[in-house]
């Protein structure tokens, strides 16, 4: 059994702190990972805080790994010791449920989550089924492709399920660590983006990002002006917002998409949406074969987060960093 340098939380809110473990025999379809460097989620400070009920301590957080294969299982056949990979936040799946079988493996009630029940990618070395884990393209950047294993499928995903086309106008509220990178995706997918924003010096930042105009949502009238333009809102944030307001910037058929994790209830008025064949949805990262399509379309296209970096011991440094709401845009801890 080989030995894990891994930093752990052993209390909700509480600091990580060195902590070993042992990995018991490879599985035949599992693959180790020696890693180079791991993004920092805010489902790993929902996680270190407990905020849903479901961590089990000692957590070790992680799930957007960059690294290289170290061991494979005898059974697996598509990577060598030395390919370099990515891994998000499932760590593997059943494999034989419906959802597996028909490619939407994201939605298998089964899956296993990276930092859930077990040790993530704050660590020398992380396992998880071949399967969950992706090969990176050569022409991405590993240092800082990281972020895309998790904050980078969850913006590209709907892209992809909602069959978005190029000539789409799309609209991104919120330009933080998954906002930023929707206005890439989207833009690099030909659609004409709008960036919402209640801070006036994100605006400048948003056009930069390739966001073709912006909205600031605290001007008067600024959010009515753009009603009816959209055929599709990708909500990035996490905090109460007037709902109703923006489902009336929808195009007839339009969608508006949640992807941050809005815990309050949506108070959504229905005759509007009914009239107008309106759809509110959300949706959890994406499936294999969909972060596989991603990671090509960022090399291909040149979309890649904006990173700040952090050695990963001082990784307490970082998550503080993130809990003041200043990181710009993602934080990545190097090995």
């Amino acid at each position: 059994m080989s030995t894990v340098l891994a930093y752990a939380a052993s209390k909700a809110n509480g600091a990580l702190e060195p902590f070993e473990y042992k990995l018991g025999p490879i599985g035949p379809e599992e693959v180790d990972i020696t890693v180079e460097s791991c993004g920092i989620c805010h489902s790993d400070l929902s996680m270190l805080d407990d905020a849903w009920g479901i961590t089990r301590f000692p957590l070790v957080p992680g799930h957007e790994v960059i690294g290289k294969i170290s061991r494979i299982g005898d059974q697996v056949s598509h990577f060598s010791v030395g390919d370099r990979v990515g891994l998000g936040w499932h760590a593997g799946y059943c494999m034989t449920c419906n959802q597996c079988l028909g490619g939407h493996h994201n939605l298998c009630s089964n899956a296993e989550s990276t930092i859930v029940g077990r040790h993530g990618g704050f660590a020398d070395t992380v396992r998880a089924h071949s399967t969950s884990v992706a090969k990176l393209p050569d022409a991405l950047n590993a240092k800082i492709a990281g972020p895309l294993l998790c904050g980078g499928i969850t913006v590209f995903n709907p892209l992809v399920q909602f069959g978005i086309s190029p000539t789409d106008n799309v609209g991104v509220i919120g330009i933080g660590g998954l906002g930023h990178l929707a206005i890439k995706f989207a833009r690099a997918w030909g659609c004409h983006v709008t960036a919402f924003t209640s801070e006036g010096a994100k605006e400048q930042e948003a056009l930069d990002f390739g966001a073709h105009d912006t909205v600031n949502s605290r001007k008067p009238g600024a959010i009515k002006d753009a009603t009816g333009r959209f055929d599709l809102l990708l909500s990035t944030v996490n905090v109460k917002l007037d709902w109703n307001s923006y489902i009336s910037l929808l195009k007839p058929r339009g969608r508006l998409h949640m992807l941050g994790a809005v815990t309050d209830p949506l108070d959504l008025n229905l005759i509007p949406m009914m009239f107008g064949q309106l759809s509110v949805s959300s949706s959890p990262v994406g499936s294999p074969a969909t972060i596989r399509k991603m990671l090509e379309f960022a090399a291909r296209h040149d979309v890649a987060p904006v990173t700040e970096h952090y050695p990963m011991n001082k990784v307490n440094d970082a998550i503080q960093h993130l809990r003041s709401g200043k990181a710009r845009y993602r934080i990545v801890l190097d090995r």
